[in-house]
């Protein structure tokens, strides 16, 4: 066990679980606890609001499978992950004031309170909730096995042992201090993952000789690790570009980063986090892709793609620094998991339990529901977790895809477009979720594109079409 690296990781897991608990005060003194439960009562300034959206989305898809995968592709798979620039600013920019303001008004809590206000729709709560309980499991496996991984990886101990440590950690501070824990730990992580993922460029770029030392040697070892197309050419022009759909302008459809554009407080907080988060994302995606491609010349040979950065790090670094560095990808972890977390919580007790099973009830009900449905969902994803596969980032974006497919048009239509109806929007999700279903399953690349675009193209011919065909019933927003 690396115990100089071990100790810097678990005293930083010790330090989350102290905030959790801090803000778990605010959670007990709230007047209303679904607001500050889910919400952080809505009072997120610019930095933390950029913070918590940039650190939802770097997953551990992002700082573990991400430079795996660049690893195994090369330079091409850094340019893909570019298309990522864009996420913070479409986000923000797209939904804006405009959504704050309107899921004010409609005192809404969740994606899907906003969804059942607009659409007046029964439906609309059942498949928005259906959607998100199918598609955010597989994300949150995702991000169960990555910190799994990265204990593993750091202390030699099996796997389930690792996954066991990691899975407590999260949701007791999840559990207990709500979305205020979840933001504050976000704007933390957010400077640890930063920092992190510039010092371990710089030392890989050390170890390897400098940068054009490694582009030497990775054009040797195979010519096409230094074009845009990928070790055997599979990254064609089409299929990067339909990443930017996936990666940058669909992310808006994400309940877990949409519901961020609920949660601050003014419009000045609102600009300073689209400048903050573009930047961030854009500086931690391009070092973490660099890390990956740069490490095959410093450590080859490595076969499971989720441990090239915690191999790395341990390689190129003392020890103790690894600790530190390697507490970047677990805060993207913990990040990701605990608003994954309060996302599906939040659909099982806001959108299902309290719509439509038990509409009165208290809020000492209520705190019980939330916090034991969380606890809940936990277990149930250790569960999912535990026959991994070797890169996790595969499960992570067809959550991402399948969300988005849902999602997109009933969000953005429905705010924008007042003819919308609530036949448009569960067309368009019904349409969205199965051919992207049947194309992942069957044409995993139409036209040379990722499965997503074509779903959302349909999806958005339902929307249009269910809309139209019952122009009679819609809804002013």
């Amino acid at each position: 066990m690396n115990w100089e690296a071990v100790l810097p990781l678990f005293i930083f897991i010790a330090i989350i679980f102290m905030i959790g608990i801090w803000a778990g005060k605010f959670v007990s003194r709230s007047d209303s606890f679904l607001q500050e439960y889910f919400l952080g009562g809505r009072s997120l300034g610019g930095f933390i609001l950029a913070m918590t959206l940039v650190t939802t989305y770097g997953s551990a898809s992002s700082f573990l499978s991400g430079p795996g995968t660049a690893y195994n592709e090369g330079l091409g798979w850094v340019l893909l992950s570019m298309t990522q620039l864009a996420t913070g600013y479409f986000v923000l920019m797209v939904l804006g004031k405009r959504f704050a303001i309107v899921t004010r008004k409609y005192k809404a809590v969740t994606i899907v309170d906003f969804l059942k206000e607009r659409y007046q729709s029964k439906w609309v709560v059942i498949l928005s909730a259906a959607s998100i309980l199918i598609f955010l499991f597989s994300a949150m496996s995702a991000q169960w096995i990555g910190g799994a991984r990265l204990v593993q990886s750091l202390t030699g101990i099996p796997y389930f042992t690792a996954l066991c440590i990691f899975s407590i950690a999260v949701l007791v501070y999840v559990a207990v201090g709500g979305f205020r824990a979840v933001a504050i730990t976000d704007g933390i992580q957010g400077i640890i993952m930063f920092i992190g993922t510039l010092i371990l460029l710089i030392a890989v770029i050390i170890a390897g000789g400098g940068v054009s030392q490694i582009i030497h040697d990775l054009s040797v070892e195979n010519p096409n690790l230094i074009t845009p197309f990928g070790a055997d050419g599979s990254l064609t022009p089409a299929y990067v570009s339909s990443f930017w759909i996936l990666v940058g302008v669909g992310v808006v459809a994400l309940p877990q980063i949409a519901v961020r554009a609920m949660s601050y407080k003014n419009t000045k907080a609102l600009h300073r986090g689209i400048i903050i988060s573009t930047f961030v994302v854009g500086f931690i995606m391009l070092n973490m892709h660099l890390i990956g491609v740069f490490g095959r010349t410093v450590l080859p040979g490595i076969e499971i793609g989720d441990t090239v950065m915690p191999e790395l790090a341990q390689a190129v670094l003392p020890g103790w620094v690894a600790g530190i560095v390697l507490a970047a990808p677990m805060a993207a972890i913990m990040t990701t998991v605990n608003s994954l977390l309060l996302m599906v919580s939040s659909t099982i007790v806001k959108d299902v339990y309290l719509n439509y099973i038990h509409p009165d009830a208290d809020d000492k009900t209520i705190r019980k529901w939330s916090m034991g449905a969380t606890a809940l969902i936990g277990i149930i994803v250790v569960l999912m977790s535990l026959q991994p596969p070797d890169l996790i980032i595969w499960l992570n974006l067809f959550s991402m895809g399948g969300l988005e497919a849902a999602f997109i048009w009933p969000i953005i239509l429905g705010l924008y477009w007042r003819r919308g109806t609530k036949h448009g929007a569960i067309a368009s999700m019904l349409t969205g979720v199965l051919s992207y279903i049947i194309f992942e399953t069957f044409y995993p690349q139409p036209f040379g594109m990722h499965s997503v675009v074509t779903s959302m193209l349909l999806a958005l011919i339902a929307f249009v079409s269910g809309s139209l065909l019952y122009k009679k019933e819609a809804i002013s927003s």
